[in-house]
């Protein structure tokens, strides 16, 4: 479609939709809720455009049929929710020292363990520290609307290739399950060939994709390569939104759905009066280092919102300036915040504002001890 019709999408499907939009012929995957709508559309529609559809007997049978889908040069993709990731891990490290591309959806559910069915953040670490064993890094992009989970496959795909890394699309549940109207994009062009790929060596000289190099510092010469690789992704590749970041006095740091949530606490508090700013890193990798960095010589107050215990909250204290103040708001093995919840933990920086209609966080509703959670001052 070339017009801004808007149509009424799943997000799981529209994680579907943008992959045959970039040109994903071959899927592989194995059933787990919250993605399951993922394989549905795709065992429904590869076949309609002459792609093939396999489900696996596991999640790492299917991570390495994605890997030799792509080591002969078709796009290829898998995709799962968070303990099925957790088995794709030796799968993407190989991938990523052969340096073939591929994209793995996680739709993230709560853990740790077999955990629960609802949304969660709780793979941040895995996504963007490298979950497998080895110095690698994924391209990692966070959707924060079904839009976006139609947008960043069809982007996961086109960067994938480029950088000839595997990348992620880090969704959760809420964004899967959810429905919104999206536009569809024109479909993608063919990607060039790609002279790399295992597509048969008549007439051509022999063409080796290994990641076993045991020569005497063959290894380690490989690992610079890669690292050269992934300062070139962090020069070109980082992606941030912001919104009402120009004059804001506390600057709320939050991607996914938690940014969503966050959002509107933002927009509740420019209301009251509060100069308060969102930051969304939209690739949590590469993240937008220097930005943040940049906001906080003049922003001194940070507060991060994570449907976890704390994981991005690494990365923005390691980012922003020394003499800024960073607190936490999470909600893990499940746990929403509202926008009320956040909205309440924005008004502790500004006292004497009114805390009338603001809800209880549920560890209040249920009567049980409050956990202990990070102040202002980090006390």
């Amino acid at each position: 479609m070339s017009d801004n019709t808007r149509i009424l999408v799943k997000g799981n499907d529209a994680l579907a939709m943008g992959a045959i939009k970039a040109g994903c012929k071959h899927y592989f995957g194995y059933p787990i809720t919250p993605q399951n709508e993922v394989p549905e559309f795709m065992s429904r529609e590869l076949p309609k455009i002459g792609g093939e559809f396999v489900q696996a007997e596991s999640e790492l049978a299917a991570i390495n049929m994605v890997l030799g889908a792509s080591a002969v040069g078709i796009r290829s993709m898998t995709s799962s929710s968070s303990p099925g990731i957790s088995l794709m891990q030796e799968g993407l490290s190989y991938m990523a020292g052969q340096e073939l591309p591929g994209v793995v959806i996680n739709v993230v559910r709560c853990g740790p363990g077999l955990g629960g069915i609802a949304a969660s953040q709780g793979d941040y670490f895995q996504a963007v520290k490298g979950g497998g064993h080895g110095d690698y890094h994924l391209i990692v992009l966070a959707p924060s609307s079904v839009q976006e989970m139609y947008d960043h496959t069809m982007l996961a795909f086109e960067l994938s290739d480029k950088y000839r890394n595997p990348a992620m699309v880090l969704a959760d549940a809420v964004l899967g399950q959810m429905q919104e109207p999206i536009v569809e994009r024109e479909q993608a062009p063919e990607p060039p060939p790609k002279m790399w790929a295992l597509d048969g060596a008549d007439g051509r000289p022999a063409r080796h994709l290994k990641s076993l190099l045991l020569k005497e510092g063959e290894l380690e010469a490989h690992n610079m390569l890669l690292q050269e690789k992934y300062r070139e992704i962090e020069k070109h590749e980082v992606r941030f939104d912001e919104y009402r970041i120009e004059d804001a006095e506390l600057v709320v740091a939050a991607f996914g759905t938690a940014a969503r949530i966050a959002k509107t606490a933002v927009g509740q508090a420019r209301k009251e009066g509060m100069k308060v700013g969102l930051f969304r890193p939209v690739t949590v990798y590469p993240y937008p280092k220097k930005r943040l960095a940049g906001i906080s010589e003049r922003v001194k107050d940070f507060l991060v919102v994570e449907m976890n215990t704390g994981q991005m909250l690494e990365d923005v204290k390691l980012n922003v300036a020394g003499d800024a103040q960073v607190s936490f708001y999470g909600r893990p093995g499940g746990g929403i915040p509202t926008p009320n919840e956040v909205l309440k933990r924005i008004r502790k920086y500004y006292p004497g504002q009114a805390e009338s209609n603001v809800q209880s966080p549920l560890w209040q509703t249920q009567g049980r001890q409050s956990p202990k959670l990070e102040n202002k001052r980090g006390t």
